[in-house]
């Protein structure tokens, strides 16, 4: 079983240290949110604070460092006392794209299948009536991925790509990102109202 070595405290400390975009800063705390139900769900609740705690750091340099994303990170999580295990975790979500460090682990698979895709939903949530994933169906986003003019910053190969290495089809990686934004959707607002 993985631990993290700092405190999801700390974490969202180091987070905000390196991010003070509230976009940058809502998308970490929603991918905190995805990997811990993603981690619940998949039967991993053990190491639940490891995964969402990856999650709320996978993007720290990408607000300073867009142009070295994931390649400064390592220094910036070392410095906050962060494992290299963790490390090699949150670097690998940006494999084939800005570093080599391949996903092999099932929560770093999770990591690179859902963080793009959470963005593509976000997007699409933000476009309903409701501004709410709590009433988006799978269908109505499968029309959103399928133009590729709308949220066109968010890879559709990135999240086939995520889907395959996970062993799923793209309706179930959708359906089950779906279910885990609306698990933290109320949570991360109440976060952000605080910032």
């Amino acid at each position: 079983m993985r631990k993290s070595e700092i405190t999801r405290t700390q974490a969202l400390e180091l987070l905000k240290k390196y991010n003070k975009e509230p976009f940058h800063i809502q998308h970490a705390l929603t991918v905190e949110g995805v990997m811990r139900w993603y981690a619940k769900n998949l039967g991993f609740g053990e190491e639940e604070d490891y995964w969402g705690i990856t999650g709320l750091l996978h993007d720290i340099d990408f607000e300073l460092y867009p142009q070295e994303h994931c390649l400064k990170a390592p220094e910036l999580l070392k410095e906050g006392g962060v494992s290299e295990d963790m490390i090699y975790s949150i670097c690998s979500h940006g494999y084939g794209i800005c570093c080599d460090l391949e996903p092999k682990e099932e929560m770093e698979k999770v990591l690179f299948a859902a963080d793009e895709l959470t963005g593509l939903i976000w997007s699409a949530a933000l476009m309903r009536p409701s501004k709410s994933v709590m009433d988006m169906e799978v269908k109505s986003l499968k029309k959103k991925y399928k133009d590729k003019r709308f949220a066109a910053g968010c890879s559709r190969e990135v999240i086939s790509a995520g889907a395959e290495r996970l062993g799923w089809d793209l309706e179930t990686l959708f359906e089950k990102t779906i279910l885990a934004m609306r698990s933290c959707e109320e949570e991360v607002a109440e976060q952000m109202a605080e910032i």
